[in-house]
């Protein structure tokens, strides 16, 4: 069984024009650094924005979209606020502090809150907790995928545009993004993760 870990930070946003959007920002991973961009908008399509083939052809395998586009997605900022932008994406996000989630895994160390078996014992926890959340399930082609989260902090504005047009106000992320087997908390926010897929 082969196993890749990808290591980075996942920003789950919700808008008022009904546009959910899903930034994963990976610095340590088997494609190398990479940010893509899951775009699910109102009426339900759902699209995948990677930076590169082999990016699409990897998450495109792992989830599921209508649309896939290969586009530069550039991603900079610092702890308080980021940047993404896109040919057709432009996203500004500013970070606020730890959730209560995020107080209480910084009390797990990282080598437990990241392993496979504790991402399977805290998956039934997370369905209940965080509506929508899974940290276990199919990644598709008979691969297994675990969530360890490690740290999570509110996200409290954003200014994004899509094709020039404004997505408007910050919102929570509903209804849940169907790309996978589980959605971002409702709650906007960002969560330092390590995902294991087992093949």
């Amino acid at each position: 069984m082969g196993r890749s870990r990808f290591h980075g930070d996942i920003f789950g946003v919700g808008t008022s024009s009904g546009v959910r959007i899903v930034v994963g920002h990976w610095t340590d991973s088997p494609l190398g650094e990479f940010t893509d961009v899951m775009i699910q908008f109102a009426g339900g399509h759902r699209l995948l924005l990677a930076p590169s083939e082999s990016v699409r052809e990897f998450v495109a395998a792992t989830y599921t979209f209508d649309e896939t586009i290969i586009t530069p997605v550039e991603f900079s900022g610092s702890n308080e606020h980021v940047s993404l932008s896109s040919d057709d994406l432009r996203m500004t996000i500013t970070v606020g502090g730890p959730t209560v989630l995020g107080r209480a895994l910084h009390l797990i160390p990282d080598e437990i809150s990241t392993a496979p078996w504790f991402c399977s014992i805290s998956d039934p926890i997370a369905r209940v907790v965080l509506r929508g959340v899974r940290t276990r399930g199919s990644a598709g082609g008979g691969r297994l995928e675990y969530y360890g989260a490690r740290h999570q902090h509110r996200l409290t504005a954003v200014r994004a545009s899509w094709r020039g047009e404004d997505l408007g106000e910050l919102t929570a992320v509903t209804p849940p993004v169907t790309f996978g087997f589980g959605s971002t908390p409702a709650a906007p926010s960002v969560t330092q993760i390590t995902t294991t897929i087992d093949s």
